[in-house]
């Protein structure tokens, strides 16, 4: 009955009208009606920024592959990880034109990605599965994040930015409010399944916070461009309610990742639960 009930909702879900779909969603989630007339948490702020904030630009800044020439603008193009190409299919992709390592990345989703560190070993079988589903797919319909509704899906090969050191590269997720704080989630091991997230304040002192992963049994240090990192993410992310920006280190350089309008989709509890009130009071929603 489960499954029959889950597979329901995922076919039925896509025609329901944005509001309905996410007061559904809120309540299965957290057990509670979502506030739309007078969002208070961190989350349901979110899902009133879905419905109600919608900006043309949001779409190029959730778009992998427009969202570069729009940062370098704001802060410079060495920021950014080199391009190599961007198509429309698969087979147009001119492989022997390739270096020994890149990426391969859908523009308009999360998730259909082929990171090769050796060509002579891709699976192109693989690899034209992954990112020809990843083209079918509105992510929008997910989480009704309107952002990605009208991105152009397209494949993005670009730089492999990796480290010697490190198998798998921390990422630096800074939540930006408009009441001028910050507070970011420093994320070893991602998308591994040792992956742990730990919060700091925009002074890397640890928070008493936990999501949907764990923490860390030893927090990592303060990155050496911790500052750089931390100013750029202001810059970027002045004048919006809420955004997230997202760094690598690598090298004793800072690299752009991408930018989130809603992080976790606005789905995802608190740990301890005042943190929802706390991080929503930092939001300051548009008239």
């Amino acid at each position: 009955m489960k499954r029959i009930n889950t597979l329901l909702w995922e076919n039925f879900s896509f025609i329901l009208p944005d509001k309905i779909f996410l007061k559904i969603l809120y309540r299965k989630i957290f057990a509670r009606n979502l506030n739309l007339n007078n969002p208070q948490t961190f989350n349901e702020k979110l899902q009133w920024l879905k419905l109600y904030y919608r900006k043309p630009l949001f779409t190029t800044m959730v778009d992998k592959y427009e969202v570069k020439q729009y940062v370098a603008n704001l802060i410079g193009k060495k920021y950014l990880a080199k391009t190599y190409g961007i198509y429309e299919h698969f087979d147009e992709i001119k492989f022997d034109a390739l270096p020994d390592s890149f990426v391969m990345k859908c523009t308009h989703n999360s998730g259909s990605i082929v990171i090769v560190k050796d060509k002579s070993k891709l699976d192109k079988t693989s690899a034209r599965y992954i990112l020809e589903s990843g083209l079918k797919r509105n992510y929008f319909y997910f989480g009704r994040e309107w952002p990605y509704k009208n991105v152009k899906p397209r494949i993005l090969i670009e730089e492999f930015l990796h480290d010697d050191v490190i198998e798998v590269l921390p990422v630096y997720k800074f939540f930006n409010f408009n009441n001028g704080a910050t507070i970011l989630q420093a994320i070893q091991n991602d998308k591994t399944a040792n992956e742990s997230i730990d919060y700091f304040d925009e002074n890397w002192n640890i928070l008493d916070l936990k999501q949907n992963f764990k923490t860390s049994e030893n927090p990592p240090k303060k990155p050496a461009k911790f500052d750089e990192m931390l100013r750029l993410s202001k810059i970027l992310s002045e004048g919006f309610p809420f955004l997230r920006t997202d760094f690598y280190e690598i090298g004793g350089e800072v690299y752009f990742s991408e930018f989130t309008f809603y992080s976790d989709s606005g789905l995802q509890p608190f740990y301890p639960e005042s943190w929802d009130k706390e991080l929503g009071d930092r939001i300051q929603l548009p008239k």
